[in-house]
């Protein structure tokens, strides 16, 4: 019964490499192995029969509401010019300094994180307008490459990412589902708020890495990032326009992450105001009409129909996969590898990373996570510090070469003379930047855990 149940799985990857769409392929491969297996009387009808009952608690998931809440704000956000307003002023606000205008993309892309969420948005918009003026400066194009697409990856880890919304809901049921198999009838449970409060301190360790990288090569390699010409501006209004374009998105960010992180407000509601608040600042910004107001819905639209479409899919190959007794398999194998619980997360974040090369983070999240979320949360696995691991794990995957997704979205904005070579050289030092990030939560785990155990014990 396991082998069909992995030959699903495999067979799945295989149409989605010949580029079917994703969601009908996850549902589809599914039902025909289903179908297969009732007719050879393999599989019992029965885990079919329990969809709509699955569809029905996807339907009422409030947490769920937050992902078109949160998609909303950062399309707003992306629609009312927010980026280019920041990139300019801090840029000039830094000065004519080496590294200036990189420190500046690193600052912006984590502002952006913050405000949206959304990883292919952050790198398309940091390309199209920072590249090309990284590259008239002078900077060194793999340089130049390489911060666009770290920078625009931060929306993986930096809340209120969508990523963590996803994992907090799917790793709620996977550690409820562990401590039932355990015996735990009374479990304990996790919420995206939890994820969003672990994930503050790798976020912002992630960021000053970046930063301090990017110092190192100001000092010791100045001409491949060289300062810009001084400009004029008087300090009085170089203060007010910092004040002007950067405390608006600032306190939205904080009125989001705050009222999560106080208890005041569950993400769905936090994700309510900011999606209010994004309106409010197109509108002051007087980026707001109604032409640009129906293209905000429609792209919120699609993306959404998107997440939950896949999600669908996604519950329907696993009920098929879960019928072939594919999770017991999964299970013993893991339990049976050598080195116990190190291993198995050791072979499970492997896989995932190669995942990361042909599937998004909605399909790895929805597919691979409630496969092996259970049997690692059931080893004591700490589930808020497992779904923060897992987040820089993808978000590396997506920098890595030749099929990382963040490569694929600046080649596609990048101008046609630079070479595809310079993108993967460019971001090599922030994939070792981030194996080191995932090598400190390993060895300090307290990282993540520090700030959710002093938020609760308060």
């Amino acid at each position: 019964m396991a082998i069909y149940a992995l030959l699903m799985f495999f067979t799945v990857v295989l149409v989605l490499l010949a580029g079917y769409p994703v969601a009908l392929t996850l549902a589809g491969t599914a039902l025909l192995f289903a179908l297969g297996g009732v007719i050879g009387g393999g599989f019992e009808i029965a885990f079919i029969e329990t969809m709509p009952s699955r569809l029905f608690g996807i339907m009422n998931n409030e947490t769920l509401i937050a992902v078109p809440l949160f998609v909303f704000m950062g399309v707003t956000l992306e629609r009312a010019r927010i980026a280019e307003d920041l990139l300019t002023t801090l840029s000039e606000c830094i000065g004519p300094r080496p590294g200036g205008l990189g420190f500046a993309v690193i600052i912006v892309g984590m502002l952006l994180a913050a405000s949206t969420g959304i990883v292919g948005a952050t790198v398309v918009t940091m390309g199209l307008l920072s590249l090309p003026t990284m590259l008239k400066r002078g900077y060194s194009p793999s340089l130049a490459c390489g911060t666009i697409c770290a920078a625009g990856t931060l929306g993986q880890i930096i809340p209120p990412s969508i990523i963590l919304v996803l994992l907090g809901d799917v790793l709620s049921s996977a550690y409820q589902q562990a401590q039932l198999e355990q015996g735990n009838f009374a479990p304990d449970t996790i919420s995206v708020g939890d994820l969003f409060v672990g994930a503050v301190i790798p976020g912002l360790l992630l960021v000053a890495l970046y930063l301090g990288y990017l110092t190192l090569l100001a000092i010791f390699k100045p001409e491949t990032m060289p300062p810009a010409a001084a400009t004029d501006s008087h300090p009085d209004r170089l203060l007010k326009r910092v004040a002007l374009v950067l405390l608006p998105p600032l306190v939205l960010i904080l009125a989001v992450l705050g009222s999560i992180i106080a208890g005041v407000a569950t993400p769905t509601e936090a994700a309510s105001v900011g999606a209010m608040g994004a309106l409010l600042l197109a509108g002051i910004k007087r980026q707001l009409n109604l032409n640009r107001l129906r293209e905000i819905v429609r792209n919120t639209t699609r993306v959404t129909s998107m997440v939950f479409l896949i999600l669908v899919g996604a519950s329907m190959f696993s009920l098929v996969f879960r019928g072939y007794e594919g999770d017991d398999a999964i299970r013993d194998f893991l339990s049976a590898l050598p080195g116990g619980r190190v291993s198995a997360l050791l072979l499970v974040m492997l896989v995932m990373f190669l995942l990361g090369f042909v599937l998004d983070f909605i399909e790895i999240t929805f597919v691979v996570v409630p496969i092996v979320g259970p049997v690692l949360l059931a080893m004591g696995i700490d589930p808020v510090w497992l779904g923060i691991m897992i987040a820089i794990n993808l978000q590396t995957s997506f920098l890595t070469p030749p099929f990382g997704f963040a490569l694929f979205y600046l080649r596609g904005v990048a101008p046609p003379e630079l070479a595809t070579s310079a993108i993967y050289k460019g971001v090599m030092p922030f994939i070792g930047i981030q194996l080191l990030a995932l090598g400190m939560l390993a060895m300090w785990p307290e990282l993540v855990s520090w700030l959710p155990d002093l938020l609760s014990n308060n």
